[in-house]
């Protein structure tokens, strides 16, 4: 085993997302291949050990304290891989002097004695506030044999998720047993934590969990698939030196877990710090706040919902007016309101447009926007649920939900169909246009979208739309802000609907206060949003990549440490 070089490396894979998960498999893999303590000569051979036990199951028997069994299938053909020369390979029947599944419970709501159900047995260990009671009068119908004794190992034998779990029961109370889904295995003369080692690695438990989630129907770990169970076994005494060896692992890995999480909570704690300093800017220290923010961000950021917080952010600054600078050249706000009246008002007089109805006036303005912008509303600034008019043979786009994306910057995808195939039942829309998806979850998770790139200039579909068609106003800039937080998240309480089918209101799109900037800045603000957002996925990517590389490396080191020592020799050779 090369275990030195996989601790020399560790610092370089201990942030892969399952470092230590695979770190713990690992020891479990070693110990039972024989690859984790060395061999001692002095040892007495698993194969007298396995005449002992023999003959202690003999005396058992005799003396009426185990029934006799049927003889255990041969091991010869079945090892599924090599051990050392010491070691022997045994069913589990052959080392244990009882397992059975436990029986249906009478149960009872009160006053009676706990039951072990799957749901007691955790990794963690035995867990009886859980479990359900069993009558006291019907523990008189249970052999001795069937209560739990200390040392026994508790195996979940069905489910989905459950199934494979196994613990070592220490000090049960007394008349403690197992419902019919939790196999008791007793064992004999051999060291049950060695056995319970062997049964949650991933020879054994991975089998059983990667059986139980490709299969649709229950799983079941049968009685026979118990007592068959081959068992790679040392000498007793090298078999409490591989325990000792994997309780003193595993605490280490408990102690790398814990640094993990540490480093996390430091690094978590710094970026929320970062964030809130921008998301509640200070006027006076803001620039550098956002220097600060930006630099330090990529050495903090090290999981996904750290880069969506991130994005978050820059949409949050992008709608307040604090991402770019104001010019005080550019036209207000206010002048570009008048033009958007003046040009509503021509599409309305030259038949367009319908008269829109009267815009309510704007409510409390839900925080300080800089001087030249405008609180407005997209009824103001736009045309709201827009129609198209075009020959029915014209091809056109056609957009269901699944083609709009959730995140900012992703365009949506379309379908080509014949205007006169989807111009009815659908919600139109043309080149340009912004729309927002109106129905649970799609409105939480910021399915919108700017139609880009129409096959022949317009569209249709999906009917869970509000669309906007913008008047003088960059579209992107609208997009930016139906994708904010603070937008999806005043939306969400005025939702209405049953649940599974909550909307969007019309009234909640159309007159929402929204903080309207001078032309020129809005296109600076998406020219910015959009340079910041390609800083994001590039985290994203170094992201992945990182977490790909940790994961290959650990890979090799894994491999190179459960090499055969003759196979690493030969290499070193060459």
């Amino acid at each position: 085993m090369n275990a030195e070089r996989l601790l020399a490396h560790y610092e370089k894979i201990a942030d892969a997302p399952d470092a230590i998960a695979r770190l713990r498999r690992f020891i479990l893999d070693l110990a039972v291949r024989g690859k984790l303590v060395p061999q001692d000569p002095n040892d007495e051979p698993a194969s007298e050990l396995l005449k002992r036990i023999a003959a202690e199951k003999a005396r058992l028997v005799k003396a009426g304290e185990i029934k006799k069994e049927r003889p255990l299938a041969p091991v010869a053909d079945e090892e599924p891989f090599q051990i050392p020369p010491r070691w022997q390979w045994a069913r589990l029947g052959a080392i244990s002097s009882y397992i059975q599944r436990g029986k249906s419970p009478k149960y009872t709501t009160s006053g009676g004695s706990p039951v072990v159900s799957q749901k007691c047995v955790q990794w963690t260990g035995l867990d009886l506030s859980v479990a359900k009671q069993i009558t006291l009068e019907s523990l008189a119908d249970y052999e001795d044999v069937r209560f739990i004794r200390g040392g026994d190992l508790l195996w979940n034998s069905t489910g989905t998720g459950t199934i494979g779990r196994i613990i070592r029961v220490v000090d049960p109370p007394r008349n403690l047993v197992c419902d019919s889904h939790v196999t008791i295995v007793r064992c004999l003369v051999v060291d049950p934590e060695y056995v319970r080692t062997w049964l949650r690695s991933d020879q054994v438990y991975g089998l059983i969990e990667d059986r139980a989630a490709g299969s649709t129907n229950q799983v079941e770990l049968t009685l026979q698939m118990a007592i068959s169970q081959l068992v790679p076994l040392p000498p007793l005494a090298e078999q409490r030196r591989i325990v000792a060896k994997v309780d003193e692992l595993m605490g280490l890995c408990d102690r790398l877990e814990a640094a993990r999480a540490g480093r996390e909570a430091v690094r978590d704690r710094l970026a929320a710090a970062s964030l809130a300093r921008l998301n509640a800017p200070n006027p006076e220290t803001f620039e550098a706040d956002a220097r600060f923010a930006l630099d330090a961000l990529p050495a903090l950021t090290t999981r996904p919902d750290q880069i969506k917080r991130l994005r978050q952010t820059i949409l949050n600054l992008a709608v307040r007016g604090k991402l770019v600078p104001q010019d005080p050249n550019d036209e207000p706000a206010s002048e570009l309101l008048k033009r958007i009246a003046a040009e509503k008002a021509r599409l309305v007089k030259a038949g367009e447009i319908r008269k829109p109805k009267a815009i309510p006036a704007h409510s409390e303005p839900p925080f300080l926007i800089p001087s030249n912008w405008r609180w407005s509303q997209l009824a103001e600034i736009g045309v709201l649920s827009p129609r198209n008019e075009a020959p029915d043979t014209l091809e056109a786009s056609f957009v269901p939900m699944p083609l709009i994306a959730a995140e900012y910057g992703v365009p949506n995808q379309h379908e080509v169909r014949p205007w006169g195939e989807i111009k009815k039942g659908y919600t139109h829309f043309a080149e340009g246009d912004v729309g927002l998806a109106k129905i649970t979850p799609c409105f939480e998770n910021g399915k919108s979208t700017v139609f880009r790139n129409l096959t022949g200039g317009i569209g249709a579909g999906t009917t869970e739309l509000h669309v906007v068609r913008p008047l003088f106003v960059e579209p992107s800039y609208i997009l930016l802000f139906l994708k904010s937080a603070h937008f999806i998240e005043t939306g969400i309480p005025k939702m209405t609907g049953t649940a599974g089918q909550k909307r969007v209101p019309f009234e909640y799109f159309a007159y929402s206060p929204f903080p309207l900037p001078p032309l020129a800045e809005q296109h600076r603000i998406v020219a910015k949003v959009d340079e910041v957002m390609a800083l994001c996925d590039r985290l994203e990517e170094s992201l992945a990549t990182a977490d790909d590389t940790r994961r290959r490396l650990l890979e090799a080191l894994l491999a190179e440490a459960l090499a055969p020592a003759d196979a690493r020799e030969l290499e070193a050779a060459e």
